[in-house]
């Protein structure tokens, strides 16, 4: 489970993993919500564990 939470994952499966479509998470990220994401090159990218602070820390509570 380790590797999972240190594991690069694109928007895609990180929508998949938070249980969202990727255009909210798409939409999120250029509105500027918080969402914990990397970009690299011409991708966004984003670490499991980050994800899951994220949501813990209560910061995913869009309104």
């Amino acid at each position: 489970m380790d590797q999972l939470q240190d594991k690069w994952i694109g928007l895609d499966e990180a929508a998949e993993y938070l249980g969202i479509k990727p255009v909210t998470l798409r939409k999120w990220i250029k509105e500027g919500k918080d969402v914990p994401a990397h970009k690299i090159g011409r991708l966004w990218k984003f670490k499991c564990s980050e994800l899951d602070e994220w949501v813990k820390s209560g910061k995913s509570i869009i309104e």
